[in-house]
């Protein structure tokens, strides 16, 4: 069978439109990465990783739209910042934190899954304030950046809305 056929054939097509997003997310963590150790900051954090499957694999959600995806890494971090700064790190602390992060990513209309464990990213580490600068934001941002380039190559439109 000759690979035209093969990739002409639906299930073979659909197979290999599953592997086009990881390709994103790749790209993402790369530049992410090779930034950082440029500007000697860090860019990278872990939920970072959870947001690529979301602003890569269902870019059209509202969850992965830019609103979202830096608005919840930031406000998310912000609580978990003052908490650890107002309470310290205590089984109650670490729930309070992530409660509080879900309510106000809600009201504030930037809900965004992965975000949810940043009060515990930085309640565990001891991250300082600078924390939300880098990596939040900036990695964050170029995240954003990454997906938007990505999906203007592949023909999807994103992001469906930009705040």
């Amino acid at each position: 069978m000759q690979l035209r056929s093969i990739i002409k054939s639906k299930p073979a097509a659909k197979q290999l439109a599953r592997f086009i997003p990881g390709i994103g997310g790749f790209l993402a963590i790369l530049l992410c990465s090779t930034a950082g150790e440029l500007v000697h900051a860090p860019l990278l954090m872990a939920p970072l990783g959870a947001s690529c499957v979301i602003a890569f694999v269902l870019p059209q959600s509202p969850l992965a739209q830019p609103r979202s995806l830096i608005g919840g890494h930031l406000l998310s971090t912000l609580i978990g910042l003052c908490a650890l700064a107002a309470f310290g790190v205590h089984a109650w602390s670490l729930a309070l934190a992530v409660g509080a992060a879900i309510t106000l990513m809600q009201l504030t209309r930037t809900l965004h899954p992965p975000a949810g464990a940043d009060p515990l990213l930085v309640m565990l580490t001891g991250a300082s304030w600078g924390f939300l600068l880098t990596p939040v934001l900036l990695g964050a941002a170029l995240l954003v950046l990454v997906a938007l380039g990505y999906h203007r190559a592949t023909g999807t439109r994103y992001p469906t809305a930009w705040w």
